[in-house]
């Protein structure tokens, strides 16, 4: 299939991809060519579509959980149907290997199939009171418009996890993508739109139009988002510095914002590890996404006592890793999104050089025809380090791991906390002590801590995110829909008095 094909497979018209006034040039990381011409949204574009999504929200709230959830439904349904060709432009535009690219969709996929059960599911609490004749529950309600903003290593799965459970809740969604993969962004809405049209056969005027919708541009369309009093939850995923502008912004208007930034994962693998287990982990959870994913693996702490044989299994393991255009069949490392990602990831090697650390591999690697110019491919890089020095603390977005020896267990957990960043973190080992401690409230700071498994590719089910420098926020499975609701509580009197709470008396003649 043509590129041009693919384009059209997912509903992107030649028109539209070569846009009247374009100020956005669109360039695949594959081989550096010319996807698309946009023009960017303006922030009066943004507005008018924060007020038609409001619009929307007073009317679909109204309608029953479980009818929202069909939305959804069919919004999965669709999803399958186009699961090939939507993965094929993830893997265009954002640079993953296939079956990643087709792994995200199912993704969006799994979050559909969650949210249509959670749309019958919805509960609140029945709370008992200390007055007789009383009763106390409480109720969860619809928001309001949910901003979504979107970084470009997850450039559909992240709006699926926040667009599925905010529509079964009850609201309407406005969505901002990198503008470094907005064509995926395109797509996703033509599949919506098709998702709206078959519940509209089902349900006539049941669903209001401006409840979804996608704004195309810069950092200003996000600025919007943040600071509209009509949109009370902002979730944004990205970098620690643009999480901490939206977090001030939404938090001037005392608005709720859900956040998922940076991640400087680690992994600890104990004496009593399964070696062959952990290197296939670690590998994966090291070099998978081109080490663009918010819970690659970043530092491994090994035990001295099998760290040599450990280290020789991964430089072989590393040697064998095919690197090249992600659409060809064998290639597991795919290229890093752009120029300025491999300028910081030479940066961090050069400081880790600096600071004792002993480098394998790194170098760019040049894929197709001429000089590579247009793309950026590297071999993934291993870095022996003395100890966990300052570069270790910062997270950059490029397939370096960094390992380092401990002894004792205590030391290789404080050092899992030490850095800012609180998102992934595992341990191999087979000492149920161990793995106990890890998972302790004297263990690891993450959202996430993980047993015998890597650091990165969590399931849905689970609620997403990490603490520190990662934000906070939760996204995805368990309870995170409270994200997109409001809470009341309810205490309904049926006895025929008016006991006061507390024992206060407050007599009327």
């Amino acid at each position: 299939m043509t590129t041009a094909d693919l384009l059209r497979a997912c509903g992107l018209s030649p028109t539209e991809l070569d846009a009247a006034g374009a100020d956005l040039d669109v360039h695949s990381p594959c081989d550096g060519a010319l996807l698309a011409r946009l023009r960017s949204h303006s922030e009066q574009d943004a507005q008018r579509a924060i007020e038609r999504s409001h619009a929307a929200f007073l009317a679909w709230r109204e309608v029953p959980a479980p009818v929202r959830g069909e939305l959804v439904r069919l919004l999965g349904e669709v999803l399958r149907e186009r699961r090939e060709a939507l993965g094929a432009l993830v893997t265009l535009e954002a640079g993953k290997i296939s079956s990643e690219g087709v792994g995200e969709v199912q993704e969006m996929i799994d979050i559909c199939d969650f949210a249509v059960g959670l749309s019958r599911q919805l509960h609140g609490l029945t709370i008992a009171s200390e007055r007789p004749g009383h009763r106390m529950m409480e109720t969860w309600h619809p928001l309001g418009v949910c901003g979504v903003i979107t970084a470009f290593n997850f450039p559909v799965a992240v709006w699926a996890w926040n667009a599925a459970l905010a529509l079964v809740c009850g609201n309407g969604v406005v969505w901002k993508p990198s503008e470094k993969t907005p064509l995926c962004a395109l797509a996703v809405m033509r599949l919506f739109d098709e998702a709206a049209r078959r519940f509209a056969l089902r349900h006539p005027a049941l669903l209001p139009e401006g409840l979804c919708s996608v704004l195309v541009g810069g950092s200003a369309l996000g600025h919007t988002l943040s600071s509209s009093p009509l949109v009370p939850l902002v979730s944004a995923t990205g970098s620690v510095a643009m999480g901490r502008k939206v977090a001030v912004q939404v938090a001037q208007r005392l608005g709720r914002s859900l956040l998922e930034l940076g991640g400087n994962n680690a992994m600890i693998v104990a004496p009593s590890a399964d070696i062959e287990l952990a290197l296939r982990a670690i590998v994966f959870s090291a070099v998978g996404t081109a080490g663009q994913r918010c819970t690659t693996l970043r530092r491994l702490f090994v035990h001295s006592s099998i760290a040599a044989p450990l280290y020789a299994r991964l430089e072989q393991a590393y040697a064998g890793l095919a690197v090249g255009d992600p659409r060809n069949d064998g290639v597991l490392v795919g290229p890093l999104i752009d120029g300025r990602s491999y300028d910081a990831m030479q940066h961090a090697l050069r400081l880790a050089r600096e600071q004792g650390g002993l480098v394998s591999g790194g170098e760019r690697v040049i894929v197709g025809d001429g000089d590579g110019a247009p793309s950026w491919y590297v071999k993934p890089a291993l870095v022996r380090m003395p100890a966990q020095t300052p570069v270790m603390h910062e997270e950059t977005f490029a397939p370096i791991l960094y390992v380092v020896e401990y002894d004792d267990f205590a030391d290789a957990v404080a050092m899992n906390n030490a850095v800012p960043q609180g998102l992934s973190s595992a341990v191999f080992s087979n000492d149920v002590r161990e793995t106990e401690w890890f998972m302790s409230a004297r263990g690891s700071d993450c959202g996430l801590a993980n047993v015998n498994i890597g650091t990165s590719g969590a399931e849905i089910g689970g609620a997403f995110g990490g603490e520190k420098d990662t934000g906070g926020g939760r996204e995805s499975g368990s309870d995170a829909w409270k994200n997109y609701m409001r809470r009341a509580t309810n205490t309904i009197n049926f006895s025929g008095a008016l006991p006061l709470a507390q024992g206060v008396r407050f007599d009327v003649a």
